[in-house]
């Protein structure tokens, strides 16, 4: 397969998208338009061409076409929508179209209250699937990356740390394993697939920034700090009781207590995406990082 040069990105404006963006401008490898709602009020950096648009598939397609790549950095509202948009893409020449699949990948032994919400992820799969069998023109590719770790750890004191008032929650023994990937991480990931078209092409790749436990991260904070954080204990069992009460009444916040139950459960195994020896860090040219690092780079804000 021929390198990539033009790409276009959807999604830009999100969390995991302004990450992919500001690497792929950084890069200087490649040509980024961005592609934006007619109607989207998002702004955008100077300097990246930004094409509004209807997404109809024709329009799309007008859209796309002497674009080499595609990658979808769309949140859950979007994710259905990625069938035009690679029927669009299809039409247009585009040679491969990285899907917005930052999750766990398909293999992953989730919660069975997660089987709704992860349903169209696994629809647009199999779709991709199709599409590339169909032409062999047309690739796909898929970057699992498990736990967005740096955002996830600062948006969301639930995950056990809280940064602006400095005292964390253990759960269980906190010696529960688990991978995560930072915003730096999955934007390297996704440069690193478009310089290697051929080689991630057509499979979910499977990366991860640091390994560690939550006992490991509350140690790396106080170093990081100089400080002793208060520490409560709690068990997963209790927020997984708590977020499937929640959700049996209908009300918010059941997914984050779910999840974070999912992750850090004693004994599950569920949130190692990938050892180090098989993941595809090598492939994509992904910098090494720690847990120190990120720490430090969580606290510098």
């Amino acid at each position: 397969m021929a390198a990539v040069h033009k790409v276009a990105i959807f999604g830009a404006g999100g969390t995991i998208g302004k990450s992919i963006t500001s690497a792929l401008v950084t890069d200087k490898s490649f040509d980024v338009t961005i592609i934006s709602r007619a109607d989207s009020t998002s702004t955008f950096p100077n300097g990246i061409p930004v094409t509004r648009t209807d997404y109809t598939v024709p329009a799309l397609t007008a859209a796309l076409r002497g674009q080499d790549a595609v990658v979808s950095a769309v949140g859950v509202a979007g994710i259905s929508k990625q069938k035009d948009m690679m029927d669009a893409a299809e039409a247009a020449g585009v040679r491969l179209f990285i899907l917005s699949d930052f999750g766990y990948g398909p293999a992953h032994q989730h919660l069975p209250e997660f089987d709704t919400i992860g349903k169209p992820r696994q629809e647009v799969l199999s779709y991709a699937s199709e599409r590339a069998k169909s032409n062999p023109q047309f690739t796909w590719s898929a970057v699992a990356i498990g736990n967005p770790i740096d955002w996830a750890l600062n948006a969301f004191p639930t995950l056990g740390f809280d940064f602006v008032n400095r005292k964390a929650i253990i759960y269980d023994s906190g010696t529960e394993r688990f991978t995560g990937t930072t915003m730096n991480g999955i934007a390297n990931a996704v440069v690193g697939a478009l310089k290697h078209p051929q080689e991630v092409a057509n499979r979910h790749l499977h990366v991860r920034s640091v390994e560690t436990c939550q006992n490991e991260l509350l140690a790396a904070v106080e170093e990081v700090t100089g400080e002793k954080w208060p520490v409560a204990h709690e068990t997963t069992k209790d927020l997984l009781e708590k977020g499937r009460a929640k959700l049996a009444k209908g009300e918010r916040g059941w997914v984050l207590d779910l999840i974070v139950a999912q992750l850090l459960e004693e004994g599950s195994g569920r949130s190692i995406v990938v050892t180090q020896d098989k993941a595809d860090n090598g492939l994509l040219e992904m910098p090494k990082e720690d847990v120190l690092g990120m720490v430090r780079g969580i606290l510098k804000g």
